[in-house]
């Protein structure tokens, strides 16, 4: 959607996208905005407690069989194993979705990986695809006044344009962008300490992998120490989403930066935000 700044602070049931790389600001901007008659939408909570839900189980219990005494109780169904993902707490999706590399360094098997990462885009795009129907439940079922789509920091690479214009269509998307050297470095950093479920387009995957290898000297990622790898990846996957990102803010949305983003404390500042931003581009 777009606007001018008349007609946004004009609108009286606000929907927006938030787009960005993981970290960025995302979800804190949207659990400020809950506070004030939003209501927060969380791909990656819908992704975990929906659509991948059956699988995350399935996992856990694979693993639980491998114990007799589990595999007893499962088998008799005196026992019962629960999802507890949490919009704050990604930890079934993160286990499940995991990283490549040797199983013994922490790692799931490349080929068992990529099922995996076909899964989660599959589970994101549906996640999406619900956008809709959850903005007519914010405001009919549980009559909230404005709602905000908290995507994950993979929605630019699911290479599915049907998903943005479904996005388009729906809600206005600010996207936050980070834009010194400082900010990516620190963003990084944050990634790595507190890792997030990551989707790699494959085509990405499979150009970075022979380039990982060669670096460590190992014949196969199945070889690898998967934290070593994620953290080699990922600064890589971040610059390389940077112009998805512009290619979908540009003709679609407006763009902020992650230094305005961290200026915000309440439902006005991000107002004014939005506006500023909507004026930014009325003036290009």
């Amino acid at each position: 959607m777009k606007f001018t700044v008349d007609s946004f602070r004009a609108w009286p049931h606000k929907k927006l996208t938030l787009l960005g790389m993981s970290g960025v600001g995302k979800t804190y901007l949207s659990s400020l905005l809950r506070r004030h008659d939003w209501f927060h939408y969380s791909a990656d909570y819908r992704i975990g407690k929906r659509y991948l839900d059956e699988p995350i189980l399935d996992s856990i219990k694979q693993q639980a069989m491998q114990v007799p005494f589990l595999r007893d109780l499962l088998r008799r169904d005196w026992i019962d194993i629960k999802n507890n993902v949490k919009v704050d707490d990604l930890g079934p999706v993160l286990s499940f979705v995991g990283k490549p590399g040797d199983p013994a360094q922490g790692g799931i098997a490349f080929e068992e990986f990529s099922r995996r990462q076909a899964l989660y885009r599959e589970a994101e795009i549906a996640a999406m695809r619900d956008v809709p129907a959850f903005i007519g439940k914010a405001q009919d079922i549980y009559g909230y006044a404005h709602f905000v789509n908290d995507v994950g920091g993979s929605l630019c690479e699911l290479d599915d344009a049907s998903v943005i214009e479904l996005l388009v269509e729906h809600t206005l998307i600010l996207y936050i962008q980070v834009t010194t050297a400082e900010e990516e470095a620190e963003l990084i950093r944050r990634a790595q300490a507190d890792p997030k479920p990551l989707y790699f387009r494959p085509a990405f995957l499979l150009e970075q992998l022979p380039l990982y290898l060669k670096e460590r000297r190992l014949v196969s990622i199945d070889a690898a120490d998967a934290d070593d790898f994620t953290r080699w990846i990922f600064p890589r996957l971040f610059r390389a989403r940077v112009p998805r990102y512009q290619a979908i803010a540009g003709p679609h949305g407006y763009t902020v930066t992650s230094h305005e983003a961290a200026q915000i404390r309440d439902e006005r500042d991000f107002l004014a935000l939005v506006e500023t931003a909507i004026a930014r581009q009325e003036k290009i």
